[in-house]
């Protein structure tokens, strides 16, 4: 099972920037459960955080495949990402863009990461059979 780091523990950022590339090639499955823990904020100011896909590492898609909503306080936030219907995305990465407004300093600051866990597949299969089945009614 796949665990890994989008953005490092104890990331304190003040802009724009993007987290290391994460292979995500040889997961046993598609499906990630992502989450975003803010741990240290100043008032006044936002943060976007995205999750970009790439074939080789190198060049990344101009979107987003995913992300979470914007962002004001401390908090923890779950997000699914499923790569099962692109499976040219090798790589992933988090890109994340802060803002500031009000009095005091222009410069925002965020302290936060950004966590990857493979969902087994164990779990999956059995969620689907567990699925609700929804017929019409007439």
């Amino acid at each position: 099972m796949m665990e890994a780091f989008l953005v490092p523990e104890k990331t304190v950022v003040n802009a724009k920037g993007d987290g290391p590339a994460i292979n995500v090639s040889h997961a046993e499955g598609r499906i990630f459960l992502l989450t975003l823990a803010i741990t240290g904020i100043i008032e006044q100011e936002s943060l976007d955080v995205g999750i970009f896909g790439s074939t080789d590492g190198a060049i990344w898609e101009a979107k987003p495949i995913v992300t979470f909503p914007q962002k004001f306080y401390r908090e923890e936030v779950p997000l699914l990402l499923d790569l099962t219907a692109q499976p040219e995305v090798q790589f992933i990465r988090a890109h994340w863009d802060v803002a500031r407004w009000g009095r005091g300093t222009e410069t925002p600051m965020f302290e936060f990461h950004v966590t990857l866990r493979e969902i087994p597949q164990e779990i999956l299969a059995e969620a689907a059979t567990r699925a609700p089945t929804h017929r019409k009614s007439g």
